[in-house]
């Protein structure tokens, strides 16, 4: 039998990729298109043109064709992989009507519907009035309708980037549920929009029938169209299946089929995720995501600015190390491994606090970054190993925290993102958890995991178990190191498991004398 071939379509919030893999997991072309992350008219907005990703996945996808010599025809099915919470608003010819507002995009809005007496007083009752307050006015959905009523009235359609690629590629409003990750009306339980009386249909000034049909992952949704064909090279007629967010597509194309297995993203989010058939909260009222895998969640801790952190230090403190790759010709990120080498685990007792950007509950919206136990010794070594080291610690304690609301031992890591590339990242994660822990076989995790929805979907593999342990793999496996497994044990135990909790009451302080970040 001919060769077959899985075409992945990843937009991230750095690039547009097109990803060819065989039946196996093995990454056989790839092409990527550099995107501006977004623009900011104002400050803390973060916008993109939304065609302008359409023409990103056109040219990634045409220039697919002319740098391999697989053939289209061996092409046998298309899926999407997104940037999660970027929406797009549509008129009734399928048309944007403003710029997608992206993930990063950081306005909210005083103007909310308003909630009924039954619904304030259950959520009072519960302590949540101020997460579902953080919701209402964090969704992009209420600041349009309340700033740009004229572009409201006129929008047929509230589709994310994942569904309004969807749209562009088969002409249907279809998006997966497994996509699904944003301020909108969505059961996480039922993985379907909610039911009419659910309290998010007062909260969000947005109506049903503006929102796409959803299906499971690995549901054909249609067909490539003669048009999207010309635009993307793809051959007309070419199944687009179902796939998931890039976060979701990421843990599978990792391998993480079992809520024994944790995945870590190391990416601008950092994350740990499990996959469980079992309806988790690991922060209580804040449901799980759904996963890449029908009827399956995925319980996932996040780390806002999680590896941006990383690149911020670079752009701050890492200029001779960029310089002298460059005069080298090696990748910058061998020169700042080199850094982190350079100082010995516990980074001489300097300990971070990753909290960059606040969070909802765990942490506060209150939450600020810290790093204390600065001395004379310290240099920008013990800084970005610090960083490495923070970052691993909150993931840790996130893999604590799933364990205690599931009930399920972690007890293998897989990691994927940037950062999995760096092997002093690696090493230091190992440690700090006390398990090994397996860089995927593939660094392109999120293409892989919608390459394994085609083949699930179209039938290609038995189902998404049988893709998911055919195509992915184990990469290299970084052990524990005995001697700084236990130094790293005490320092969490005892010291940065504290951070927080005796740090919140001044961050609060901080954020009532400077009003940053802004309180609810």
């Amino acid at each position: 039998m001919a060769e077959q071939y899985l075409l992945s379509i990843d937009n991230g919030t750095q690039s547009v990729r097109a990803l060819l893999f065989d039946l196996h997991g093995n990454l056989a072309a790839k092409t990527q298109v550099h995107l501006q992350p977004y623009f900011s008219d104002n400050p803390g907005w973060a916008e993109h043109s939304a065609d302008g990703y359409w023409k990103a996945v056109c040219v990634a996808c045409q220039r697919l064709w002319t740098e391999t010599d697989i053939p289209k025809s061996a092409v046998k099915g298309v899926a999407v992989t997104t940037q999660r919470g970027t929406v797009i608003n549509l008129d009734r010819d399928g048309n944007p009507l403003r710029p997608a507002i992206t993930w990063l995009d950081q306005r909210r809005t005083e103007q909310v519907p308003p909630l009924n007496a039954f619904w304030r007083t259950a959520f009072k009752v519960a302590g949540v009035s101020s997460t579902i307050e953080y919701f209402r006015r964090e969704a992009e959905i209420n600041w349009i309708a309340a700033h740009q009523p004229d572009i409201w009235a006129k929008t047929d359609k509230f589709l994310l980037l994942s569904g309004f690629l969807n749209y562009r590629l088969c002409g249907r409003m279809v998006d997966s549920i497994g996509s699904q990750v944003a301020y909108l009306p969505f059961d996480y339980k039922g993985h379907k929009w909610a039911g009419k009386r659910d309290w998010k249909w007062q909260a969000l000034a947005i109506k049903p029938d503006m929102l796409p049909e959803l299906v499971e992952p690995g549901t054909v949704i249609g067909a490539i169209t003669v048009a999207a064909a010309e635009a993307t090279g793809i051959p007309a007629g070419t199944p687009l299946v179902a796939a998931a967010a890039d976060k979701a597509c990421e843990v599978i194309g990792a391998g993480g089929l079992a809520p024994h297995i944790g995945c870590l993203s190391y990416g601008t989010t950092a994350t740990i995720n499990t996959t469980t058939r079992k309806y988790v909260e690991v922060t209580p009222f804040i449901p799980p995501y759904p996963a890449a895998i029908p009827g399956a969640y995925s319980t996932e801790v996040q780390i806002f600015r999680g590896y941006w952190m990383v690149n911020w230090f670079k752009e701050q403190f890492g200029h001779l190390e960029q310089a002298t790759a460059s005069e080298r010709g090696t990748a910058p990120e061998a020169m700042f491994d080199q850094l982190v080498e350079q100082v010995p685990p516990g980074s001489m007792g300097l300990m971070l606090q990753p909290y960059w950007s606040p969070g909802i509950r765990v942490p506060g919206p209150e939450a600020k970054g810290a790093m204390i136990g600065f001395g004379d010794v310290h240099t920008r070594a013990h800084m970005y190993r610090a960083i490495l080291e923070g970052l691993a610690y909150a993931l840790r304690e996130g893999k604590e925290r799933i364990e205690k609301r599931s009930g399920v031992a972690v007890t293998e890591l897989r990691v994927a993102g940037g950062g999995s590339q760096s092997d002093a990242a690696m090493q230091l994660t190992a440690d700090i958890f006390g398990l090994p822990a397996a860089r995927a076989h593939v660094y392109e995790t999120s293409g892989l995991g919608a390459a394994i929805a085609v083949a699930a979907g179209l039938g290609l593999h038995a189902d998404f178990d049988t893709a998911i342990r055919v195509m992915t793999r184990p990469g290299r496996v970084f052990a524990p190191i005995a001697a700084n497994q236990k130094m790293y044990d005490r320092l969490y135990r005892r010291v940065y498991l504290k951070m927080y909790e005796r740090l919140q009451p001044m961050y609060a302080e901080i954020a009532d004398i400077t009003g940053y970040p802004e309180q609810l």
